[in-house]
C-alpha cells in the first residue's frame, strides 16, 4: 500500500475528545477534525467571512 503524504496534521487537542486541524498540502485547505468517543467528522474550517482558511503552498 502506497503511502499518502497530501494531507499533513498542524494542530490536534485531546484525548477523549479529540480536535485536530489538518492541510491539505495540494490546496492549502485546512479542515477541521472533531472526535468524541467512537464518533468522528471533518469539514472545511471556515474564517468569519464563511471562506475556507487556506495555508499558502509552498512549492517542492
Amino acid at each position: 500500500m502506497a503511502k499518502n503524504d497530501r494531507f499533513e496534521k498542524v494542530y490536534t487537542q485531546g484525548a477523549l475528545n479529540v480536535i485536530e486541524i489538518w492541510v491539505d498540502k495540494e490546496t492549502g485547505v485546512n479542515y477541521i477534525f472533531r472526535q468524541s468517543g467512537y464518533a468522528g467528522g471533518m469539514t472545511p474550517l471556515l474564517d468569519r467571512d464563511g471562506k475556507p482558511v487556506v495555508t499558502p503552498v509552498v512549492n517542492r
